[in-house]
């Protein structure tokens, strides 16, 4: 589309410097933390070879923001687990996962934020359990929606045959082993969504 708005671009130098070319202004990894929590895009390119490093900083951002004081967001458990997850075979699964589980966060915001609010401002313990208990639903609601999507891509998943995925069993050589690698990659996938979804039980 023509008058869509094109990422600002954010150059930076080998002196560790970013550059701002919307603004024509050094900026910090804090001022490019603003941009990101206002929506606004950029993307950011080594200066010398052109590379598009907008991923490590933006982890380099994150990076920032879990060593403030009080401003740690991601649990130890869960880094741990994120940390497991490079080079195993669901690897690929990951990021897809995250994506949709912070879409529907994103969402719902405004329903958690009113009810956070309403905890704030009178007796908290019960509010503050409803709030809680609606992070666990939608939660659970998430691992439920990516089961779904996930049996309608696979037909090994359980309870995919049921919409009409044919089963298919006793397939002999080569065709046969990567049917079985693929049922043990999915099971193992089930396993772990399940075993997300019984923490929070």
């Amino acid at each position: 589309m023509a008058n869509e708005k094109q990422p600002t671009t954010i150059k930076k130098y080998a002196n560790r410097r970013l550059y701002n070319t919307g603004t024509s202004a050094y900026v910090t990894l804090e001022d490019l933390a603003e941009m990101v929590k206002k929506g606004e895009d950029f993307e950011v390119f080594d200066a010398k070879t052109g590379e598009d490093i907008t991923r490590s900083v933006l982890t380099q951002i994150i990076f920032e923001q879990e060593g403030k004081v009080g401003q740690a967001m991601l649990p130890v458990s869960f880094l741990r687990q994120l940390i497991r997850f490079y080079g195993d075979s669901m690897q690929a699964l990951v990021p897809s996962y995250l994506e949709f589980t912070l879409d529907r966060l994103t969402s719902e915001q405004q329903k958690f934020r009113d009810q956070f609010t309403n905890a704030l401002g009178g007796p908290l313990a019960e509010p503050t359990r409803q709030m809680f208990q609606s992070l666990d639903d939608q939660a659970r609601k998430n691992m439920a929606m990516f089961r779904q999507a996930l049996s309608m891509f696979n037909p090994f998943v359980p309870g995919a045959a049921a919409a009409g995925a044919p089963a298919r069993a006793g397939e002999e050589g080569k065709e046969g082993k990567e049917l079985d690698e693929l049922r043990k990659q999915v099971g193992e996938l089930q396993k772990r969504i399940d075993g997300l979804s019984s923490d929070r039980s």
